[in-house]
């Protein structure tokens, strides 16, 4: 099932999702829809918040991305993450230029550490902890965000910010073309 994306403006972008259990309903289920819906919006990653739903899962597939990069290529991640939690960011600062599927028509360079660890349970509630660098470290962190009630457009200046206001406001209202559902 492919989901509509949740806009920039729509309020459960700001809220901190929330942490599930085992016992949520179709998880496997609710995995390959967030995959499918990524794909079909043409995207690297995918959080919850962005479909309408406050929970702390989100997904990745770095495969293009990296298929992208000049020099030497790291493995492609695609990978699901629940009730993951960012421990530890280190090494160098580095700068790319980022979009969003829920801000649409807008990218901006952001900057973060090259690399991460974070802890989160695999589809199968079994408890992770993994060093992620490159690509891989910039989707997760960008994906967590979401999770954390923020989108990039919150790691841009707030001169680029007000720059945009006019931008942001037209996609909080509707007022662009999409090639996928949004709400």
């Amino acid at each position: 099932m492919i989901y509509p994306i949740v806009l920039f403006g729509n309020q459960i972008l700001r809220k901190e999702a929330s942490d599930i259990d085992a016992g949520y309903p179709n998880l496997q289920e609710l995995i390959a829809d967030m995959f499918e819906t990524m794909y079909h919006a043409r995207g690297c990653g995918l959080a919850a918040p962005q479909i309408g739903l406050p929970i702390n899962v989100f997904v990745i597939d770095t495969t293009e991305m990296e298929e992208e990069t000049e020099g030497e290529k790291p493995a492609p991640v695609k990978m699901a993450f629940v009730n993951a939690e960012i421990i530890d960011r280190f090494g160098e600062n580095a700068v790319f230029c980022e979009g969003c599927l829920s801000v649409p028509g807008i990218s901006e360079n952001v900057v973060r550490k090259e690399s991460i660890t974070i802890e989160y349970d695999d589809e199968n509630f079994q408890r992770q902890r993994r060093n992620f660098s490159g690509m891989a470290a910039r989707v997760i962190q960008h994906e967590y965000d979401h999770i954390m009630g923020k989108t990039f457009i919150d790691r841009i200046s707030p001169l680029k910010r007000t720059l945009l206001k006019g931008k942001l406001n037209d996609i909080s209202r509707g007022k662009m073309q999409v090639k996928y559902k949004t709400k």
